[in-house]
């Protein structure tokens, strides 16, 4: 049998249903793994060293005082971004009784090495007394992003 150039006489043993669905298949699939290759070759070609940089953590009484902590990070380059999450709910000891407060929540994104002068930033323009700063290493990202978060906030 003979379709065009193509010589099916070796493949007797091969029924022509599975040689079909064989390249159809192929052929469906050649898109999806360029885009998984592409992908990956991507991720690859950008390393990052875990740890570099961190997301910090801030309560603050109300949103203008979020926005005015936030607005001064990013103008001084401690922090690339700063996500204001309004309306959680805290509820903690402080000098002996249990507190519950209304609060806005900072997610700051920022190099770990920068850690220290945000954690000095919040205490001086924070109202609170005792103001949380807490940071966690950022363990993996998407790389794009973490070569912004470096280029936005130097070492």
């Amino acid at each position: 049998m003979h379709f065009g150039c193509l010589s099916l006489e070796g493949f007797q043993s091969v029924p022509l249903r599975t040689v079909f669905v064989t390249v159809l298949l192929s052929c469906l699939m050649l898109p999806l793994l360029r885009i998984v290759g592409l992908r990956a070759f991507s991720m690859a070609s950008e390393s990052y060293t875990s740890g570099t940089h961190s997301a910090a953590f801030v309560t603050c009484p109300n949103e203008q005082v979020a926005k005015d902590l936030a607005r001064g990070m990013v103008e001084k380059k401690l922090a690339a971004c700063v996500n204001i999450v309004p309306k959680i709910m805290s509820i903690y000891e402080w000098q002996g009784k249990i507190e519950e407060d209304n609060e806005v929540l900072l997610m700051i994104k920022t190099r770990s090495s920068k850690v220290s002068a945000l954690a000095e930033y919040v205490r001086s323009n924070h109202p609170y007394e005792v103001a949380e700063v807490i940071s966690l290493p950022i363990d993996q990202g998407n790389p794009p992003y973490l070569k912004w978060l470096g280029d936005v906030v130097s070492e």
